[in-house]
């Protein structure tokens, strides 16, 4: 279907036209939505986005200018305004007073010292690994190089390094749930 064609039929209230447009655009809009509130809102929020985005296209059609660009950045752009707006009111809500702010950041010491044992207690665990597992673990997640090519380094098979791989980080779970 053309955007006049679907703007026509929304302009007359065609809830078919309308399942079509969400059918055809609710993929696009979520990750545009979710991108603007990425560790600030809810999945429900980014769906309360995405539906608004359709909801303005229903109750104002007219708004779709042909000549200014598609239906489909019509919807983009006002789902991506919709989720600026929704991140501004969840920052507003989320405001500390400052005395809240100076006890939380003597509380960040305390994340610090945390994350720092963490570390420690993990890079321990890594070097009990044994070989090639922990030759395996490092060079997939320390030097982000892919299977293939750590099998070709290591004249190995992929199936031998992603099997190595799970029994590796099974390993290493196990032993980091018993600290």
């Amino acid at each position: 279907m053309k955007d006049e064609t679907i703007i026509t039929a929304i302009s007359q209230r065609d809830p078919g036209a309308m399942d079509h447009v969400i059918n055809q655009y609710s993929r696009l809009l979520w990750p545009i939505a979710s991108a603007v509130l990425k560790n600030a809102g809810s999945v429900q929020d980014v769906e309360e986005c995405v539906a608004d985005a359709f909801i303005y296209l229903w109750e104002h059609p007219d708004k779709f200018d042909p000549g200014r660009g598609s239906l489909k950045s019509l919807l983009c752009i006002v789902a991506r305004s919709r989720a600026i707006d929704r991140y501004r009111q969840l920052s507003r809500r989320h405001t500390v007073p400052l005395e809240e702010a100076v006890l939380a950041e003597s509380f960040g010491l305390q994340e610090e010292l945390i994350r720092e044992e963490t570390r420690r207690e993990l890079l321990a665990a890594v070097k009990a690994l044994g070989e090639p597992g922990r030759e395996i673990l490092v060079r997939r997640y320390y030097y982000n190089q892919k299977p293939r090519e750590i099998a070709l380094a290591l004249n190995m098979t992929v199936k031998q390094v992603d099997n190595s791989l799970y029994r590796t980080k099974r390993q290493l779970r196990e032993v980091l749930t018993a600290l």
